[in-house]
């Protein structure tokens, strides 16, 4: 039987893994737990660990823990029994989630549904303005002010945009008429004729209800498609009616339930 090796990578070290997501990505919408884009937004840290699982050199599987969570995308065909008796190596007790890839003894989480939503490229208007590196400040305070208890800091943005990820993200910030960061989205490209992902993207509390994230959303996947992404897809719990009402606004359509599988609990 041919072994099954995991290599540990550090973001410096992360192209191989992106490479390998990258031709594993569909056209239509991302399968698995990752997409290239979740390695590029997880990048922002410095001590970011993925792994890259291969057999004979070939890679077979890319994942990390994101909290609690091992979420992982394996290449078709691979052995997700193998993966995951040496992903269990990584699931201590606390990591009880895994997204993407099924263990032995959990079972599917069916309390908190994580959608998966798709848009087809097609001609559209919006405010929003790419990000370079003078607008990165205010793309920081857009996150920072949109996702309450944020870390993201100029010094992580920069991170990320140097990373082995950084040629594949688009960013996009949305201002007021008095030109306030209102906001933001970020997209990730994984190839022509490639689904694209939008991670992260929020509007600051003060301007919500006024078109700005529809305008970064759209911005974001109009880049996307001049690039030749085939499709954007986003994932947001389904239990958040905001964030899933943006998106079908902006002409997202819902594809499909992803639910991660959770360790078993103990009477």
């Amino acid at each position: 039987m041919t072994p099954l090796v995991r290599h540990g990578l550090s973001p410096a070290e992360a192209g191989p893994a992106l490479r390998a997501l990258c031709a594993w990505t569909p056209a239509d919408a991302p399968g698995g737990g990752l997409h290239p884009g979740d390695v590029g937004w997880f990048l922002r840290f410095d001590d970011a660990a993925v792994h890259l699982w291969s057999v004979e050199g070939a890679p077979v599987a890319v994942g990390f823990l994101d909290g609690p969570v091992l979420r992982v995308t394996a290449a078709p065909g691979a052995d997700l029994g193998a993966l995951a008796a040496d992903a269990e190596e990584l699931l201590v007790p606390g990591n009880d989630w895994s997204d993407g890839l099924p263990v032995p003894g959990w079972a599917p989480d069916r309390e908190e549904p994580w959608l998966v939503l798709s848009w087809a490229p097609r001609p559209v208007t919006s405010r929003a303005e790419p990000v370079g590196g003078a607008e990165a400040a205010d793309r920081v305070l857009v996150h920072r002010d949109a996702f309450a208890g944020s870390t993201f800091t100029v010094e992580r943005h920069r991170s990320m945009t140097r990373s082995p990820a950084g040629p594949l993200a688009v960013e996009t910030l949305v201002r007021t008429p008095a030109g306030e960061p209102a906001a933001a989205a970020t997209g990730w490209f994984a190839g022509v004729d490639r689904c694209g992902l939008l991670e992260p993207v929020g509007t600051r509390p003060d301007h919500r209800g006024h078109g700005y994230g529809r305008d970064a959303v759209l911005g974001a996947c109009a880049a996307l498609a001049r690039r030749g992404a085939s499709a954007v897809a986003v994932l947001t719990p389904s239990a958040n009616e905001a964030a899933v009402a943006l998106y079908q606004s902006a002409g997202f359509t819902v594809v499909r339930e992803n639910h991660d599988w959770t360790r078993a609990r103990r009477a």
